[in-house]
């Protein structure tokens, strides 16, 4: 009776032995922890901008649902981002119609290239 209980636990142990699985742990360089950092505050300054009651009642008047703006904000390459970023930030302060008119290039070719679905 010892015996079949040993080769139970024994059978079980080795059935379970090849499903572990191995955490894999790897470096990255410093350029990159600062390119996601970079990347991340891009986005917020730009979701930020884009959130002003008077832009988002500009887009809505276009034709673009404000509800939509994170996901096309996340949409964007790391170029078009930067771009759109530096110039939200050229921006005065009531430079609403220029954002818009960035967003809405943006949109457009996002919609030509195939990335993104304007309905």
């Amino acid at each position: 009776m010892a015996s079949k209980i040993v080769a139970f636990v024994l059978s079980v142990a080795l059935v379970f032995a090849g499903t572990t699985s191995i955490a894999n742990a790897t470096l990255i360089t410093t350029q990159q922890a600062v390119a996601v950092d970079a990347r991340a505050q891009q986005e917020a300054q730009v979701r930020d901008a884009l959130a002003r009651e008077d832009v988002s009642r500009m887009m809505v008047e276009m034709g673009v649902d404000p509800a939509d703006v994170d996901s096309r904000i996340a949409s964007l390459s790391d170029a078009e981002l930067a771009e759109l970023h530096g110039q939200v930030e050229q921006l005065p302060a009531g430079g609403v119609l220029a954002v818009l008119g960035v967003v809405l290039i943006v949109l457009i070719v996002l919609e030509v290239t195939g990335a993104i679905d304007i309905d």
